[in-house]
């Protein structure tokens, strides 16, 4: 495992049906979400600035700025959300 691939495969499945579209936005298309997911938590399991952020996550601006967007449209709770629940249905929340 690289130091920066944080999400293996079937954690990104989990999620990737989560993340918002930019479909029919004006400007420009979603940059990749999966490298900015991983760049969202490098950052905070790093405990790094913003601007501090390894160049292979892209523009620490682009990272933020879409942290930013998650927590505003609720992305982050609906991600939450799904995967608490399916921790209670394998019963491994008490």
């Amino acid at each position: 495992m690289s130091r920066t691939a944080l999400l293996i495969d079937h954690q990104w499945a989990r999620i990737e049906s989560l993340m918002p579209s930019s479909d029919g936005s004006a400007g420009r298309p979603f940059r990749d979400h999966r490298s900015i997911l991983e760049g969202i938590i490098y950052r905070f399991r790093a405990g790094i600035p913003w601007r501090d952020l390894p160049e292979n996550f892209g523009p620490w601006q682009t990272v933020w700025k879409r942290h930013r967007r998650f927590s505003c449209d609720g992305t982050w709770d609906k991600i939450h959300s799904r995967l608490l629940a399916e921790a209670d249905a394998v019963g491994m929340i008490d």
